[in-house]
């Protein structure tokens, strides 16, 4: 027997030539030409010590003994084969690794949580890096793979989908409400406690804010968007709030036709991202979670009753 080990392809025509009796047939099956199967059977006859493994007959090619000996061996080969493809492929099926997104509070907070979940049944493997901040992320320097950003982005090398727009109004709980009443105008803002910044964002700063929303007439000062949300939600008073965020818990709107800010929402990631599977799945999902919330986040038709979002 020579030296070197035959090779998988030989053993794959051996097979098939047993199994169809002919080189054409064998030839078809394997899709390649008749000569070359040929070859393939006069280099395994070689390897083998010039042993014949079939002989010619006007029913076809009948196998010799050496070909019936060597069978059990050669489909020991070929289960074997199978199963280190289907190995290889589960391995490519299976998603693992991390994902680092950055968001807004807001966004971060009360919306992508049941979205990360969903993303999570599908693909367990997958671990979730939230950073929640009001700040974009640089995704040229990689300190996240996705943004949820609320401006259009604009660097290269990004991959962008815009999914909609977020519309922000002041809101109260309907307790406040019951107990202070509704403001007919934005004058009688004065009149109630409201909630807002210490230091303008830099997202407010381009807008002409009427003066009872400026800083001076807050009764409650709190940077965090979180924490304006906590305290509209505890009853402190009148504080902006998106309006996909006010429908669970429900918040009353106030004065949706007066004072509105509208933001687009983005979902964005580094286009040399694009190839990495769990990625580009978490993009997507993110598109299409994010898609469905901005359908829900615009002053309603009737501010006194609002259905719960589910």
């Amino acid at each position: 027997m020579a030296d070197s080990e035959p090779a998988w392809d030989l053993y794959r025509s051996f097979l098939e030539v047993l199994h169809t009796g002919s080189l054409s047939a064998a030839a078809r099956s394997l899709r390649l030409t008749q000569p070359t199967v040929g070859r393939h059977i006069a280099a395994l006859e070689q390897r083998l010590g010039g042993r014949a493994l079939f002989t010619r007959h006007r029913s076809g090619l009948l196998p010799t003994e050496m070909a019936i000996q060597l069978r059990p061996y050669a489909e020991s080969i070929s289960a074997a084969a199978g199963a280190l493809l289907r190995a290889a492929s589960a391995q490519e099926a299976v998603i693992s690794g991390a994902v680092r997104i950055s968001a807004s509070e807001v966004i971060g907070a009360e919306v992508l949580p049941p979205l990360l979940r969903d993303f999570r049944e599908r693909h367990p493997g997958v671990v979730v890096e939230l950073s929640l901040s009001n700040q974009s992320a640089d995704l040229l320097r990689r300190d996240a793979d996705i943004a949820v950003r609320m401006v259009r982005p604009t660097q290269k090398a990004l991959v962008a989908k815009r999914v909609g727009r977020t519309v922000v109004g002041l809101h109260a709980t309907r307790a406040y409400v019951e107990a202070h009443g509704v403001p007919g105008g934005i004058a009688d803002l004065e009149s109630h406690p409201l909630i807002g910044f210490d230091r303008a964002p830099s997202i407010l700063r381009p807008l002409n804010l009427p003066p009872a929303l400026l800083r001076g007439r807050f009764a409650f000062r709190c940077d965090s968007d979180l924490g304006q949300l906590a305290a509209i939600r505890a009853g402190f008073g009148i504080g902006m709030c998106q309006y996909g965020v006010a429908l669970d818990p429900p918040l009353v709107p106030i004065l949706p036709g007066e004072l509105r800010l509208e933001m687009e929402m983005w979902v964005v990631m580094h286009e040399v991202l694009r190839t990495t599977t769990r990625v580009k799945l978490m993009f997507d999902h993110l598109i299409a979670g994010l898609t469905r919330y901005a359908a829900t986040s615009v002053p309603p038709d009737n501010d006194d009753r609002r259905p719960a979002r589910r």
